[in-house]
Formats: C-alpha cells, structure tokens, sequence
C-alpha cells in the first residue's frame, strides 16, 4: 500500500491548485485522474493546427488569476479589445462598452444611456454581497428601469457567470463576475492546456505524485476518519487526508455512508449548468471588424480569441460560440443557431474553414450559488475528519474558475489547520444567510 499524507482525487484546476499549495506546505501528495491527461474541462484539444478549449475560457481578474500569478505561472496571452456588438431582431448593432461605443450605439435611448452609463460607474464600487440572497432576475428588474437596458445587462451578466438561470442565480455572485471582467480578461496563449501543464510542472517540482488513467472506486474511512482510497484495480493508498476535486454526485457516490454527511445535503441541492459550444478555426475572417458578438435576445455569445492569443501554428484565427442552456437541449438546432450566428457575423465563414470541434452539452459547473441553496459546501466534510472537497461547485460566493482555485485553497487551509472557523460556519461548512 503506497502511503501519502494527502491524496487528490481529480486532476482539473481545482486538483493541480491543491497538490501545488499541499506540496508547498511539505505534505506527500499523490493526484488520481481517470483520464489519461489532466486539466479536466480545462483541456485543449490540438486540430489542424488548431488549439480548441472544451468550450469558452477566459481567464477574469479575480482569485484564479491572482493564484496563478502567486504560484508564478507565465499566462502568456493577452487582454482582448471590448469593441463588441449586440444581437437584437437579427440585427448586428454596436454594443455599448465605452464611452465612444455608448455614444453610437442605436440600442439606448439616451434616456437609457444615461441609466447604463451610471450603472457601469457604480459596478467598481458597488457591495455586491448585499445581493447574495435575491435571485439574478429580482435585482435587475428592481433596479434597472429602461427595459432595453436591462436586456442587454441581462446578455452581459450572462456572459459573466457563463449561465442562463436568472430566477436561480444569486445576484451576488454574477455582478462580482461582471465587475471582475470590466477589469480585464485575459485569453491565454495555445489555450488553457498550457496553463494545466504549468500547474502539473510546479507540482511535480515540489514532489507530488500523478496517477493518469486511474479511477478511485471509493474514499477510506473508520471510525470517523479518513484512511485513503481504494482504486478501480483493488490497490489502495493510504492517506491521512483525501481532497475530493470532482462533482458533488462523484463524492457522494466515492464515499461510503455518505447519506449520514454533508455530501447528500450538497448533492441534492446542486443544479447544473451547461452550454453547446461551437469553436472553429478560419483562415481568415470575412468580417474581421466582427469578433465579439453579445446575443441580446437569444442566449448566444461569440468571440474570436484569436484577437489576444495564439491559438493556432499558422494563424488561423480560432472563434468560439456559446448557447447558454436552460433546462433542456437539443443538439442539432442548438448547432444550427450557433452556424447561423456565424453565417450573420462572419458570412462565407464555411470557405474558410480548417477544422472544428462542436461540443453539445459540456457542463459549466455542477453547482452556483442560487437562491433554493441551504448551504456552502465545504472546505471539510464535518462528519469524517480528513476529508474535503473542491471545485467549482464548492462555491462560497465565487464564480467557475475563481470558485475552483478558492476552494482548492480553503479545503488546504482547513487540512494544514489554519482555516477553521473561517467565515459565517456551522460545523465545519459555510451557512447562507
């Protein structure tokens, strides 16, 4: 039985930030991944030259960037213009996204230009935690009063949060998104498989342990604590410590007894959310003044990455489409409405065509702060000492990727005993109010 202080089960950003953070500290770390490589949703797929995330990534200004930067990863690539337009009555107009755009827009009244010029005034500065308990739809119906302005806030903070659930979405959360993208985003270089390669290596460097192609079949535990893990092969690690860095639904069927803990209560309150992407690589693009497309009245959103990075070895230029998905999908008309924004945007685009990945039903995150949730989960399952969890959905206010490296980071504080009774807690997780 091989023995380590620390077993990862799961090797996405939430996994490689913790094996990072738990070698640092001097714990003996092994990560176990089911999949041959590691990065989870964040993979990149090489085509024709061509560099495919699974699905949109951009990296905000907030807790995923400012770990990454700490851990001293390079993030090669660049902030992309904001020049963008709006999809409304299957029309392209100019979007409002500076003082210039706002000003030529036909979208707003100027009645309704006024209005949104003062809202992105007091985004920066606005407590946004005041809006943790009313859903997404409640705060910009209660506060926005030109119709068309909310539309389009309403398209933004979309794109902010990646989601199309506004009567469950907590407001919070998504305007913190919105304010951290009006900092800046940042498209990285040969995709988001360059940033995982980075996190594996300064792992590696400070001595954690990968196991690829191997799947956990269940999480040790006696009399209340952690053991380790037993693997799909019968072998077993043994670990005084196990950080769960997958799903809810993934913990909650890897440990035994899991009905008696918390991990029930997480599961069953967990609402995913997904979307269909479509990314394709072009030659050149037939409309090159068209590369950041907000949909305003249909849940669609387009940008040509390549404005800010290098995403293929010859300089084709690599878009990305997103239909937000409510709750249902179908994936030949959502590929079709997401071929014929392309057709509207960049028409002829198909005579360009290198290579092309569609995507269907990729999950964005497995749970979010909404309004039907009971409690944070984690950084520690209360009832089993040694055990946690991590990932986006281990949310305590934060969004996708700043979600997964926060509770990457709370789940090691609490194992290294620095973290406990951290924030509003009841046993060991974080209460909403």
């Amino acid at each position: 039985m091989e023995r380590y202080d620390v077993a990862i089960v799961g090797g996405g950003i939430a996994g490689l930030t913790a094996a990072v953070l738990a070698s640092k500290a001097g714990k003996r770390v092994v990560v176990i991944e089911k999949q041959n490589r590691l990065g989870g949703r964040a993979m990149t797929n090489r085509k024709e030259g061509a560099y495919f995330n699974l699905g949109g990534h951009a990296l905000y200004k907030g807790d995923a960037y400012e770990t990454f930067r700490e851990f001293g990863c390079s993030l090669q690539g660049g902030e992309p213009s904001i020049d963008a337009f709006g999809i409304w009555n299957g029309k392209l107009s100019v979007l409002p996204t500076s003082v210039s755009s706002l000003l030529a827009s036909p979208l707003l009244s100027w009645r309704g230009k006024l209005e949104f010029a003062s809202w992105l005034m007091k985004f920066p500065k606005m407590d946004t935690r005041n809006y943790d308990g009313i859903s997404l739809r409640d705060w910009i119906e209660g506060n926005i009063k030109d119709p068309m302005v909310r539309h389009v806030f309403y398209s933004l903070l979309r794109t902010a949060s990646y989601g199309m659930a506004p009567d469950l979405q907590a407001a919070g959360p998504v305007l913190r998104g919105l304010a951290s993208a009006m900092q800046g985003v940042i498209y990285l270089d040969e995709g988001w498989g360059a940033l995982v390669r980075e996190l594996q290596e300064k792992a590696s460097r400070e001595g954690a342990s990968f196991l690829t192609g191997t799947n956990a079949a269940s999480v040790l535990h006696e009399l209340g604590a952690v053991t380790g893990v037993v693997l799909d092969d019968g072998s077993s690690i043994s670990a005084e410590h196990v950080i769960v860095a997958s799903s809810p639904a993934v913990a909650y069927k890897l440990v035994p007894q899991a009905d008696a803990t918390a991990l029930r209560v997480w599961k069953e309150q967990s609402i995913e959310i997904t979307s269909a992407c479509l990314d394709v690589a072009l030659r050149k693009l037939p409309m090159p003044n068209q590369q950041f497309v907000y949909g305003i009245d249909r849940p669609i959103f387009l940008t040509n990455q390549s404005r800010a990075a290098r995403l293929s070895d010859d300089g084709a230029q690599v878009v990305c489409l997103i239909k937000y998905q409510g709750a249902g999908s179908n994936p030949e008309k959502d590929l079709k409405e997401l071929e014929e924004t392309l057709d509207l945007v960049q028409p002829g685009w198909r005579g360009e065509l290198v290579a092309k990945q569609y995507l269907p039903k990729i999950t964005v995150c497995h749970d979010f702060l909404h309004v039907r949730g009971r409690v944070h989960p984690g950084p520690n399952v209360p009832e089993i000492s040694g055990l946690y969890v991590a990932g986006e959905w281990a949310s305590h206010g934060e969004l996708l990727v700043d979600a997964a490296t926060a509770s990457a980071k709370r789940a090691v504080r609490h194992m290294l005993g620095s973290g406990i009774g951290e924030g509003n807690s009841r046993n060991g997780h974080r209460v909403v109010i």
